[in-house]
């Protein structure tokens, strides 16, 4: 496949500025990266001309696709009226306010400036809570690239070690080894090795943070056992459990913890709740969430941000999430299992051993007969990760789609019983005309 010439010669320019030619290696292609000049509803223009749908949506993070004319037009008017102040902004109470009103478990939150950040926020409040200092968390979940969320993010069988025993896998070369010493790694959804991991460290665990349906691992969800064992062990053992829904708060209109019985200490957010500008928060009881409170006269989290809940992203977040209210989160989660249900069509027509695993309005499509229960089962060889890449590259060029790069899709509020058509119809195209390396994959 060639590429015209407009993208080369601006990678070639990108090469002798930016490390890689890129500022986040997720929009990397070989041999360069397209580039994007104009989005709109749920199709992406690249500066060749090309229009692809986008069911990638900035990795999760567009719940009402591109240029969302009420964001846009709260967002003009916030402009004019400034982007950030030294000074607090109306519009963060508000914004606040309908975010403690929509979550039972949020007493109090604060905004940051990425997941990444609010994953950060977490675990040091977590911390300051508790006086440990280490976490547990699960095999191959992503956090955010913060040293001690990194951990076993992505092992493998040549380090994993044990099921029983998980080794605490460092990610990026020269991170200190004594980052190893305070994460704890335990396998997902698995309830008796979970707990017989944590009880071995019953009296060092600040937090066990938990994402709800984590992308890495498999998307799959999280247990109601799984989820209430790991709550009790952490009442029983004075650790707080506390959720990830960076990407999974999208599930319901009060995120995937309402789904449980029990609810989390601390949530972390990001992706969705900025309408499409950066942002990050953390939320929970409002005992926990004084660590961060400068009335304190012993003040255990010293907090600051020079962009935390700039008026631009608390406006448009605030207007995404009001246009996400639950008449939408249905319709949205209902188109979606119209897709996976097309999907599955395809693959039983094509005879492909392939399989579907999500929540609410996100999937993720396995090159294995039987959908993955584990991050262990989920793991792709070498063979099955080069054979997705190149899955998804006949769906970028061929079918003009763009997926996320686990073979996965995020939709959004914008799509169409047409969009979910041209992606059923280019998958089973896809699922066709690779028949005989994804059974070969599969067997192996």
């Amino acid at each position: 496949m060639t590429k015209k010439s407009s993208s080369e010669k601006l990678y070639k320019q990108a090469q002798k500025v930016l490390a890689g030619g890129v500022s986040r290696n997720t929009v990397y292609h070989e041999p360069f990266p397209d580039y994007a000049n104009v989005a709109s509803g749920c199709y992406i223009t690249d500066i060749e001309g090309t229009a692809r749908i986008d069911f990638a949506n900035n990795m999760a993070a567009l719940i009402h696709g591109h240029s969302f004319p009420p964001v846009i037009d709260a967002v003009i008017e916030q402009l004019k009226k400034g982007t950030a102040y030294t000074l607090a902004s109306e519009i963060e109470v508000a914004y606040a306010k309908h975010m403690i009103k929509r979550v039972e478990s949020f007493e109090r939150i604060r905004f940051v400036n990425s997941g990444t950040e609010a994953v950060m926020a977490m675990i040091k409040a977590s911390r300051a809570f508790t006086g440990r200092s280490k976490i547990a968390k699960a095999e191959g979940t992503y956090h955010g690239t913060y040293d001690f969320a990194e951990v076993s993010q992505t092992a493998n069988p040549t380090n994993w070690g044990d099921i029983n025993h998980p080794a605490s896998v460092l990610l990026a070369h020269g991170t200190p080894k004594s980052v190893s010493r305070d994460v704890i790694i335990f396998p997902y959804n698995d309830v008796e090795r979970t707990l017989s991991i944590l009880d071995r460290h019953a009296d060092e665990i600040a937090c066990v943070i938990i994402d709800p349906v984590p992308h890495r691992v498999g998307l799959m969800r999280g247990t109601d056992e799984f989820i209430e064992a790991v709550y009790a062990w952490t009442r029983k053992n004075d650790a707080l459990l506390v959720f990830d829904e960076v990407i999974t708060f999208r599930v319901n209109y009060g995120g995937t913890q309402e789904d449980y019985k029990v609810k989390p200490d601390l949530t972390s957010l990001g992706k969705i709740i900025g309408g499409g500008f950066p942002v990050g928060a953390v939320a929970g009881r409002a005992e926990v969430m004084k660590v961060f409170d400068p009335h304190e006269k012993n003040l255990l989290l010293p907090h600051s941000g020079t962009f935390s809940a700039n008026p631009i992203t608390m406006t448009a977040g605030y207007k995404a999430m009001q246009y996400f209210d639950r008449k939408a989160v249905t319709k949205l989660n209902a188109l979606t299992q119209k897709a996976v249900g097309q999907i599955r069509e395809a693959i039983q027509l094509a005879d492909v051993p392939v399989s579907v695993t999500g929540a609410g309005s996100m999937f993720r499509m396995h090159l294995k007969a039987t959908p993955p229960t584990s991050y262990r089962e989920a793991y792709l060889s070498k063979e099955a990760g080069a054979l997705v890449k190149e899955l998804l590259d006949y769906m970028y060029y061929q079918e003009k789609i763009l997926m996320i790069n686990t073979f996965s899709c995020m939709l959004s509020t914008v799509m169409t019983q047409k969009e979910i058509d041209r992606l059923t119809e280019g998958l089973f195209r896809a699922f066709k005309a690779f028949k005989p390396r994804i059974e070969k994959v599969n067997n192996s």
